[in-house]
């Protein structure tokens, strides 16, 4: 009964915190709506890390620009799979202000790649899309340690 009783408590609890937590996102949200509009402006919402070697330089940016009249928030940025991991500021961007979007992938998967970043924002787009694509040579195959033996005694 006491276990029943400890159950019922704990989900009753866990259930007042998710709601006071949604409530008090969506009074930000309102208020910064209310306040004015952000806008996401990317430079290129595609980034080509061209053909490259294995284990090259990971991380590419992403560059943007809040050109609206409110502080621009992302809240979250996802990576189409495990190997694409994005970097962001979670401070808000200023109107005018200037940010990135900094992307790992993991370069040390060999092949074609074309992965994407979602981004979760305050702006009225709400979401954005970033591509990234390349190609991942394999290392050359080095020859054996010692050249082979000539037959020329």
């Amino acid at each position: 009964m006491n276990r029943i009783i400890g159950f019922l408590f704990l989900c009753a609890f866990s259930a007042t915190t998710c709601l006071a937590q949604n409530t008090t996102l969506s009074q930000a949200a309102t208020e910064v709506s209310q306040s004015g509009t952000p806008i996401m402006t990317f430079e290129s919402t595609e980034v080509d890390y061209g053909v490259i070697h294995q284990n090259a330089e990971p991380y590419r940016e992403f560059r943007f620009t809040n050109t609206g009249d409110a502080p621009l928030v992302i809240s979250n940025a996802k990576g189409s799979c495990g190997c694409t991991v994005p970097e962001w500021s979670r401070e808000p961007v200023a109107p005018g202000e200037s940010s990135v979007v900094k992307v790992r992938y993991a370069t040390n998967r060999i092949g074609k790649f074309s992965k994407t970043v979602t981004l979760t924002t305050n702006d009225e787009d709400g979401q954005h899309l970033l591509r990234i694509k390349g190609e991942v040579l394999k290392p050359e195959q080095e020859n054996a340690a010692s050249p082979t033996p000539s037959n020329n005694n």
